[in-house]
């Protein structure tokens, strides 16, 4: 009997370990504090105990991520829930499995000591956006209880120039500047800057930060693995955040400055819990909200666009 248990373990030890298999997430972003919970799960293994190699690309344009999944080049996008709700109105086939951070980021930004004191002052004012069709509709969403429209402003493409194009003045505010990182930027180099939040305008809170994948590929397993790798990343980081913290800046130098440790701590509380978990009355508002404003035709059923993987489940 011992001798069989002996030669069992032998054998065990002995297998191969399981095969990795490849899974690509396009970053709606350069690689930052927000995306914490997919670099622990790389760098603690969480990914290679689920089976999975994960390759991290960050996009040379924020608004190609969701276009590289719907066309079938990416197997995962980190996205915004506002603009999935848009984009599945226009077409694009993708699906909500996960939520990465599950309050807004988003805010509208201008200097500290500039001549915006209000969101009326914006009229006739150049804002900058790097999001299109959705940023600017948050902006359209905020400015409407002011007596504004997009109209009344003019909206420049900054792409990823955020914050430099508000300090150089080529802009007077900035939308989709998040309040975790462009704030903390300002104030680094001494410009500081003062945030409209959205959810304190009219607009109903959502989750910033979601995984998208194509319609069709809904029954892929990778997915529910990736996403419960990412909670046991999560939960693990809301218990060490200080070596936490050390493990994300070794993953890459550039990421070892003063603005990452600061965004650190103030992303790590908006991270979701339960990546998974979707709730449904949550998303049925926003997207009234969003029909209300003439973002989208009408709302339609939470299941078009969002599922919980975790329910799916046999």
């Amino acid at each position: 009997m011992i001798r069989a248990l002996v030669v069992s373990a032998l054998v065990l030890a002995a297998a191969p370990a399981r095969a990795q298999e490849p899974l690509t997430v396009m970053l709606d972003w350069f690689l930052n504090p927000d995306h914490a919970p997919l670099v622990i799960a790389r760098e603690r293994g969480y990914f290679a105990d689920a089976g999975l190699e994960v390759e991290l690309i960050a996009p040379a344009d924020p608004n190609d991520p969701p276009k590289l999944v719907a066309a079938g080049r990416a197997d995962l996008a980190i996205s915004y829930q506002p603009q999935l709700h848009v984009q599945v109105h226009e077409g694009l086939p993708l699906v909500r499995i996960g939520t990465l951070v599950a309050t807004p980021l988003n805010s509208l930004v201008v200097l500290a000591d500039g001549p915006i004191d209000a969101l009326a002052d914006l009229e006739g004012r150049k804002v900058g956006y790097s999001v299109g069709g959705f940023e600017d509709g948050l902006l359209r969403a905020m400015l409407r209880p002011h007596g504004l429209g997009v109209d009344d402003v003019e909206l420049i493409n900054v792409n990823f120039s955020l914050s430099p194009s508000l300090i150089s003045g080529q802009v007077d505010a900035v939308i989709g500047a998040y309040r975790n990182f462009e704030l903390n930027q300002m104030d680094i180099v001494g410009a500081p800057g003062r945030a409209f939040y959205p959810e304190e305008e009219g607009v109903p809170a959502y989750d910033e930060l979601v995984y998208v994948a194509h319609r069709d590929r809904l029954d892929d397993e990778r997915l529910r693995r990736f996403v419960d790798a990412t909670e046991r990343a999560t939960h693990w980081l809301l218990n060490h955040p200080d070596e936490g913290w050390e493990i994300f800046k070794g993953y890459d130098p550039e990421l070892a400055d003063e603005l990452n440790r600061r965004a650190w701590d103030d992303t790590l509380p908006r991270l979701a819990l339960a990546p998974a978990a979707l709730d449904h009355g949550r998303y049925r508002r926003f997207a009234a909200f969003l029909a209300e404003h003439g973002l989208i035709d009408e709302p339609r059923p939470v299941a078009a666009y969002a599922v919980d993987l975790g329910a799916r489940a046999p």
